[in-house]
């Protein structure tokens, strides 16, 4: 008598697939917020979203600090963490060598995602 095998589904995710994802939050020059979130996407952020924001300094804190203008916008960006160190760098070296692109970038660990799909986006997690 011939044993039957049954197929078993290959786990969606393994425990050695998940990596922790955090939101980088970035705060630039209005002018500068497509080139920052283009910027972004080399770190495989699959989701970003932006703000716009005004900064509250008074004008003669702004001039004493070299910064032009107070419109702002703000990048909420969702990052791998195993990424987020390469692109805080990044955008460090950024807000250096770029003219009027002073900057402020942070990020905040996310405690969990509701589905394995929406992870699979966020974490830019393909599967063959």
């Amino acid at each position: 008598m011939e044993k039957k095998t049954r197929k078993t589904k290959k786990p969606a995710t393994t425990a050695g697939d998940i990596k922790k994802l955090k939101i980088l939050v970035t705060v630039v020059n209005r002018s500068k917020t497509e080139f920052f979130m283009d910027f972004l996407t080399a770190f495989e952020v699959n989701f970003q979203t932006s703000v716009l924001a005004q900064g509250t300094a008074r004008s003669e804190t702004l001039y004493m600090l070299g910064l032009e203008d107070s419109d702002k916008s703000v990048i909420f960006s969702v990052i791998r963490e195993d990424k987020a160190a390469e692109a805080l760098q990044a955008l460090e070296d950024k807000f250096h060598t770029i003219k009027n692109g002073k900057g402020i970038a942070f990020t905040v660990p996310m405690s969990s995602v509701i589905g394995v799909a929406m992870y699979r986006f966020l974490s830019n997690h393909r599967t063959n």
